[in-house]
Parts: structure tokens; sequence; C-alpha cells
């Protein structure tokens, strides 16, 4: 098969790994006579031979190319549980959006709300009238990113503040209020401002510790479409990232959770790659209208679902690889390819199965197995061949014992 070299591409060896079981031979566990051995076999280069690998798939001569140069050379596009392909087909919303109720928006200037104006001066007085009737005004102008809140008279009648919640809870949906005391904390007051749904976006300052604590960040979805699915799908269409950097950004324009997400698998970073995501409760004009301040990320072909996806939930991926600086002549590319269609080809098995660091991990968990609790703690703790102790204390000389003893 097709497989990274240290040179590019050649017929990478199959394992066997009988000498890696060799090294796994169980010990009492108050036995370190190992440790020493351990360690010293952790300071050289780890050799193929070394972790049971010691064969070729086949006796094909392979030839070497580059693989992923470009960060393009590699695409990625999922493949759901229906076999079909996930690519980023559309930007458009879906059809349902056009049935979002009209009261979850902001006000338009089409609109007075006089007679609730008056309703709530009847409740409240003409004084904070005046200030729904202001706040109205500053968001059907347009700038509803950056109206204040408006704070009412103070009322210490709580069944009366009561009603007032509810005054604007049954006729202005787009605006949120709470009870908030005086500097003195001797009054309370009911604070007035638009909600985060309406605004489109905004963070999720003030929110309390339990509303954390949920299976999903469930902001702005109080009064969500019943004829909606609660779970957003859409495609994520992303190049030069991993897929929790990608959702890390969508979630903080947002201004909600990253466990909000749902996908079936994370994808590479070097790499352009297309997946599956579901979100809870988002509208997906909220969604589409991240793609102009994006970059390196797009997302679209959106739907409503009534399930989250879950880690698991597809039947593989779709590569596309490109090759580049490929020696070889025509026969042995041809040869290599038609391997490749018949026999297919399994995962790649070398030595980055055993850890990318100075410390091989197949040599941790070998002595975790022979119950070398001291040996394997010291594998990890110990410094490395480039750690930042090593070169912190040979520019400085006599002063480095120090240095070291205060990063310790």
């Amino acid at each position: 098969m097709l497989a990274i070299t240290p040179l590019g591409f050649k017929q990478k060896p199959y394992s066997t790994v009988t000498s890696l079981f060799s090294l796994l031979v169980l010990k009492p566990y108050s036995s370190f006579s190992s440790s020493a051995e351990t360690l010293a076999m952790a300071k050289k280069t780890v050799a193929e031979s070394e972790v049971g690998i010691s064969c070729f798939v086949s006796s094909l001569p392979g030839f070497h190319g580059v693989l992923k140069q470009r960060y393009a050379d590699f695409i990625v596009n999922e493949v759901d549980l229906d076999g079909k392909t996930v690519r980023l087909s559309s930007l458009d919303l879906p059809p349902e959006c056009a049935e979002e109720k009209e009261e979850e928006k902001p006000p338009s200037t089409d609109k007075s709300y006089s007679s609730e104006i008056e309703s709530f001066q009847s409740l409240c007085g003409e004084k904070d009238a005046d200030l729904l009737r202001g706040i109205l005004e500053n968001i059907a102008s347009g700038v509803e990113h950056d109206v204040p809140p408006i704070v009412l008279s103070p009322d210490s009648d709580k069944s009366h503040r009561a009603e007032v919640h509810n005054f604007f809870k049954k006729n202005f949906k787009f605006l949120v209020t709470d009870t908030v005391e005086e500097s003195d904390g001797s009054l309370k007051c009911i604070r007035v401002r638009l909600s985060l749904g309406a605004r489109g976006g905004g963070g999720g300052r003030g929110k309390k510790r339990k509303d954390m604590d949920r299976p999903f960040d469930s902001r702005g979805s109080d009064h969500w479409p019943e004829h909606l699915g609660k779970f957003l799908r859409f495609h994520l269409y992303k190049e030069n990232k991993d897929t929790q950097e990608a959702l890390g950004v969508i979630g903080k324009m947002l201004g909600i959770q990253q466990r909000s997400f749902g996908f079936a698998g994370t994808k590479d970073k070097r790499a352009v790659t297309t997946q599956r995501v579901t979100i809870f409760k988002q509208h997906a004009k909220r969604l589409a209208a991240l793609n102009s301040r994006l970059f390196g990320i797009k997302v679209g072909d959106f739907s409503y679902v009534s399930e989250g996806l879950v880690l698991g939930q597809l039947s593989g991926n779709r590569f596309t690889i490109t090759l580049r600086g490929v020696i070889a002549d025509t026969d042995t590319i041809k040869a290599a390819a038609d391997g490749l269609g018949s026999n297919g080809f399994i995962n790649y098995y070398g030595l980055q199965r055993f850890g990318s660091g100075s410390v091989p991990t197949h040599l941790i968990g070998a002595a975790l197995l022979r119950g070398e609790w001291k040996g394997a703690a010291d594998l990890i703790l110990d410094p490395r061949e480039g750690d930042i102790l090593e070169i912190l204390v040979m520019p400085l000389g006599r002063y480095g014992t120090t240095i070291r003893k205060l990063v310790i």
C-alpha cells in the first residue's frame, strides 16, 4: 500500500508486533529492576524493528513522493450513515426560515406599539412608559446592537414586579427582563434589555451558573418555534484548521459554548475538510450571517433535525490526495494504483503510532503494565531532550541551577 516514509512514499511494511509484546512481560508490582533499562531505551531513537515493524504488505517496489506539501493537497469529505458524501453545496437559508414567527424579530419602524405603551403606562406610570418608548425607538432605528438597557422605577411590591415581567413576556418577546437592586441594595428595580436572540449575536455575560451546567447551551431558545427541530444541522467546510478550532471560532461569534455543537468525528487540521455539525436551538440565519466574517471556514446546507450528532455517526471519510514530486516511471505508478484499487489498503502502521516525543509512549505503557509505577512516572516527568529546562540552563552558566529549581 502507499504510505509515508521519511523520504516520501513507498510500499510500507506491515507490522508483526511480536517484539512489542516482549516488552510487556508482567512482573511483581514491587519490582523496579528494569526502570533504568527502560529509561535508557527512551534516550535513543526507536527503530521500526524495535516496535515490531518487520515486513512489507506487498512485494511491489513502490515510489517516493511528497504528501501534504500544501494543505489543499489533502481533501476529506465525511460520508454519512446513508453512504452520501458530505459536501458544501449551498449557503442559502432553509425554507423553514421563511416560516419563523414575526414576534421573534426586533420591532420595525412600521409599528408604533402605541397601544402596548399605553397599557404599560397604566401599569407603571408615565416615567417608565417614556423609558420603554425610548428603547423601542432605538431598536427600530436599526442600531439594536448598541441599545443600552433601561431600568424602571424602584418597585418594592413583588406581585407588581411579577405582573410587569409577564407584561413584557406577552407583548415584547424580543425584550427580556430581570430584577436588579439599586446601588445601596435597599430597593429592587426591573431592568429591560434587548434579548440575545433578537440581536443576532452577542455574548453570554450574566448567565447563571445553573444554566451553564445544562447538557446544551440554551441561551436564546426559550421561545423556540414548535414546527422546527431542536437541532440545526449544517455542513462545516474548513481549511487548515482542526474541527475544535473551527467550532470554537463559530461559538465565540455566536456567543455560545462549544458543547452546543455535535459532530460525528474530528477531521485533519492540515487539510480541506467538509463534515456535518449540529447545534442546539440556533437559527440558520445567525450562522449564515457569519460567512462574510469567517476566514478559512464556511457553513451552509442548513436543515433542522430532531436529534444532534454524536461521535461515530458516520460511515467513513472520502479522501482526495495529491502527491507531489513523484519519482517513478509510469509502469511503477500504474502497478501501485492497480494494487490499491484491487486490494484496498490498511491503516498506515509506523513509528507515529508510538508517540512523537523524545520518550515513546509504548515504553510508558509497558512500564505501567509491569507495575513499575516509579519508572512510568519518571518517563513522563523527567526532563527530555529539547525541554525548556535545558534551554534555560545552558546559556546561564552558574545561574542555571537556580533557574532549574525555580521552574520545577
